[in-house]
């Protein structure tokens, strides 16, 4: 009993420090067993992962700034048009939406034919006044001669021209308009002046003034000229352009005889013209006859109509 367990032992003893030969396994140090059992049981986190660094790399040499200056440039790959068309384009950015309409445009259907059509009556209104009125500046014609009176019915009386398009020889007359007054002395009776010239009076006022007033140079030549125009030699007016002359040039008259002093009011009135030549200069031969030359008119009796704003006449302020 004693060398079974004798022999028990040193088989235990043997397997832990001596190996058979035969079986060919290496002896393991106990140090080493130990070492690897730690290993093992030594937790996650106190492992350290190995450093890792980036290789350096070579320098590049450094070129003088004359030599990057002389490199080539880089030829670009040439692409025919077929190829450039299969290249894709850049999309374009959505602009705005279309503007709103405007004018117009912005009417409804209606609005819009209504607008039409007044913007097509103006035009046709305006090339037949422009027309008009070069039918009354232009020289006599055909048409002039055939619708004269309807030419004359468009311009007169609120588009009344005073030129011609083609001017005529420049004016080589002189013509005052004179008056003659009858009115009541403070006695009773009538007494008639004689002619007073209105047209000298405007001369007067305009000569030196460095800016004369336009009714001392337009106002009486104007309305005489209204008057001659629309009446014959007879002075039978044309209508009612006549009738409206007739007064214009009374009121003008009765405006320039309220700043004189007559010695009563004035019941008659009488118009003339004298027209006289002017004379040819030194040193021209021709002949020019400076006789005056004289238009009387009949004898107007003067109403509270002929009677502009601010002007008083006694006859008138009696009678009411």
């Amino acid at each position: 009993m004693d060398s079974y367990e004798d022999e028990d032992a040193g088989g235990a003893g043997g397997l832990s420090s001596e190996t058979p030969a035969g079986h060919g396994f290496e002896p393991v140090p106990a140090a080493r067993r130990e070492a690897v059992g730690r290993s093992e049981a030594a937790p996650q986190s106190e492992l350290t992962e190995p450093e890792l660094t980036e290789p350096e790399m070579p320098e590049e040499p450094e070129l003088p700034q004359a030599a990057m200056l002389e490199l080539p440039a880089p030829e670009l790959p040439h692409l025919e048009m077929s190829q450039q068309a299969e290249l894709p384009q850049p999309e374009r950015n959505s602009g705005p939406g279309p503007a709103p309409a405007r004018g117009i445009a912005a009417l409804s259907l209606p609005y819009q034919v209504a607008a039409a059509l007044s913007l097509a009556i103006i035009a046709a209104l305006a090339c037949v006044h422009l027309a008009m009125v070069f039918l009354h500046v232009a020289p006599p014609n055909t048409v002039t001669k055939k619708h004269g009176e309807a030419v004359d019915g468009w311009i007169y009386p609120e588009f009344e021209q005073n030129w011609k398009l083609f001017a005529p020889n420049p004016l080589q007359q002189n013509v005052d308009v004179e008056v003659k007054v009858e009115y009541v002395a403070s006695d009773g009776s009538r007494e008639i002046t004689g002619w007073i010239d209105l047209t000298a009076d405007d001369g007067q006022a305009i000569r030196g003034n460095p800016l004369p007033s336009h009714v001392q140079q337009n106002e009486l030549r104007r309305a005489w000229d209204f008057y001659v125009n629309s009446h014959d030699n007879e002075n039978r007016g044309n209508g009612l352009r006549g009738q409206l002359s007739e007064n214009y040039v009374r009121r003008i008259v009765m405006t320039r005889l309220d700043k004189r002093d007559l010695g009563g009011p004035v019941e008659r009135i009488q118009l003339r013209s004298s027209t006289r030549s002017v004379k040819a200069p030194e040193w021209s031969d021709e002949k020019i006859d400076t006789r005056p030359a004289h238009r009387v008119l009949p004898w107007w009796t003067i109403t509270a109509a002929d009677l502009p704003g601010g002007v008083r006449n006694g006859r008138t302020e009696a009678s009411r």
